[in-house]
């Protein structure tokens, strides 16, 4: 199997989900309707709901579902092989993740862009909002943990990563600043935007910014509260919009690259069903892959950003399936190509940076997991897809490994924040359903704990916390995968009853949402069983887990409940 073959395998299973399957259910399920007002408009307040042009929508709604999971879960998975890795990302993507994602999105849409936890309570009984918020919430504290440890790693192997990081923060201020509030030319701010990036890249080399791992997670505890309260066109939306211009740079690059590389894929194809995946134990990939390759295939927290941020800046109906289906198909080419680039490249590397004798040696190391590998686990992706572009475009090594540092940090921090600002509506929709009555919201200590400046230090507060004492990197991102996934489970059978019950298609054409969410409930109940019964996490993770699991019976409950009451009238 050539690199070549593989990408155009993954092209063509994308165009044809999209064209066949995607299409479909938008206009004969769910009925998108161009004409119909979105909140975006209707609720506009120009702090959350902005209604905006579908590329920077797009760019933020992407960037922010990305972030580094779909680069870090699959390197961690190859300890499987890199057959099983593609195959589940394949098959997340096409018949679970994309289907998730554009029924949040558009469910969020009819329901004033609330959240799906908001929708559940909807759809289903009061009371269920409240549960599922709980769960939302301690989700998002893991992804908030996972990925600012994934952030102040980068920037203490790479500091000229964290140099351009924060230029580019400061250039998406400058952008937002003259896009909104000086209302000039979306096309000569994107070009100023870009040849400014361009210049942070370049000059990030010369200037490196040094700092521990502590410091930088004391700096991102402070950005993430300060991201997160502020309206989205002052940074949310300009930063993911330039954000989207260096994925789809990357994205052409290294696929142009590996598809006219046609090189072998010398990574083991398969190594052991039990392969130390995890916490260094050994991890069977049924059920526990989705704790591992999360973003990738399918993820939760696609959810909570598709209803959290992303349905309250639509513009029209009709941009949903483009920005929530294919948003979800264009990470998984993404993973594809991680895959791609480790499948051809990482045994090399290993052999160059992580004292191998022989890739024969560093092939039999693999299934050993990823404590076993004497190697920057993030380098075997950028290094790997910078010999790629390297030897088919000619772009130095150098170079296209900054770049390509730069691409999983940049998305890492644009999920960072958009998690805490996603955090920051679970916490106040937690305690407006706790606090019933109208007068109980209007006391200054309520007005206090839903303020969003408090709202959003205690949810950085708890995150930053947690990654700082969750013990192995692998350990927390198991429990981080188990999260997600089985918040897309729960997403699946909201929207599952959406359908079903409001929506009422006709024949059995709600099954395509209600099978993925049954089988994937299942898989990860079962992973997530194992996960606690190894003790594969510390601690505080696994008592956070523990509580999920308990508050994941209980929706699964109250999901059969409302599928027996039948039919409820629509938003």
């Amino acid at each position: 199997m050539t690199t070549t073959l593989v990408i155009i395998v993954a092209l063509a299973i994308y165009v044809a989900v999209y064209l066949l399957y995607g299409r479909r259910v938008a206009r004969d399920i769910v009925k998108i309707d161009p004409k119909r007002e979105t909140p975006a408009h209707r609720l506009y307040d120009g702090v959350d709901y902005v209604p905006g042009r579908w590329p920077v929508v797009f760019g933020h709604h992407f960037a922010s579902i990305a972030g580094a999971a779909p680069i870090v879960g699959p390197i961690v998975a190859m300890a499987w092989g890199w057959v099983p890795c593609i195959l589940w990302v394949w098959f997340g993507n096409a018949f679970i993740g994309a289907i998730h994602d554009f029924l949040a999105l558009t469910s969020s849409i009819r329901y004033d862009g609330k959240s799906v936890q908001w929708t559940a309570g909807e759809v289903m009984r009061p009371r269920v909002s409240f549960i599922f918020s709980i769960f939302v919430y301690l989700a998002m504290i893991l992804v908030v943990a996972a990925f600012a440890n994934v952030i102040a790693g980068i920037f203490v192997s790479t500091p000229s990563v964290s140099t351009a990081s924060l230029l580019f923060i400061a250039i998406a201020l400058l952008i937002g600043y003259l896009l909104y509030q000086k209302k000039l030319s979306l096309v000569w701010m994107t070009v100023l935007g870009l040849a400014l990036l361009a210049a942070a890249i370049v000059g990030s080399g010369y200037i490196p910014l040094v700092l521990g791992k502590s410091w930088w997670l004391l700096i991102l505890f402070f950005y993430i509260i300060v991201a997160a309260s502020l309206p989205v066109t002052t940074l949310l939306q300009p930063r993911d919009y330039l954000n989207a211009y260096i994925l789809w740079f990357g994205l052409a690059v290294g696929g142009i690259a590996f598809i006219g590389l046609a090189a072998p894929m010398s990574w083991p194809s398969f190594t052991s069903f039990n392969a130390n995946a995890i916490g260094g134990l050994p991890s069977p990939f049924w059920p526990t892959v989705p704790l591992v390759i999360a973003c990738g295939a399918l993820s939760g927290f696609h959810s909570i950003v598709a209803s959290g941020t992303t349905s309250k800046m639509l513009d029209t109906e009709s941009h949903a399936l483009r920005i929530g289906y294919g948003g979800m198909l264009t990470e998984g080419f993404l993973s594809t190509l991680v895959i791609v680039a480790m499948g051809a490249f990482g045994l090399s590397f290993m052999v160059s940076d992580g004292g191998f004798a022989s890739t024969s040696a560093a092939a039999q190391a693999v299934s050993g997991g990823l404590g076993a590998w004497n190697v920057p686990k993030l380098a075997l992706f950028t290094t790997s897809y910078a010999q790629g572009v390297n030897a088919v475009l000619g772009i130095p090594i150098a170079i296209a490994a900054l770049f390509a540092s730069l691409w999983v940090c940049c998305f890492a921090l644009t999920t960072l924040d958009t998690t805490n600002r996603v955090g920051r509506f679970a916490w106040v929709d937690i305690l407006t359903r706790g606090v019933p009555k109208e007068a109980g919201r209007k006391t200054s200590v309520f007005k206090f704990f839903t303020h969003r400046w408090v709202a959003s230090t205690i949810a950085a507060g708890l995150g930053i916390w947690l990654a700082t004492s969750s013990g192995a990197f692998s350990a927390l991102w198991a429990a981080f995968g188990a999260a997600n996934q089985m918040l897309a489970s729960l997403a699946l059978m909201v929207t599952g009853v959406w359908v079903a019950n409001v929506l009422r298609p006709s024949g059995r054409k709600s099954l395509f949402a209600l099978i993925p969410a049954g089988f994937l409930w299942i898989t990860v109940m079962a992973a997530g069983i194992w996960y606690i019964a190894v003790k594969a996490g510390s601690g505080a993770t696994l008592a956070i887990l523990a509580v999920m699991l308990v508050l994941a019976c209980y929706l699964l409950y109250e999901f059969v409940i409302a599928m027996k009451k039948g039919p409820k009238k629509a938003a």
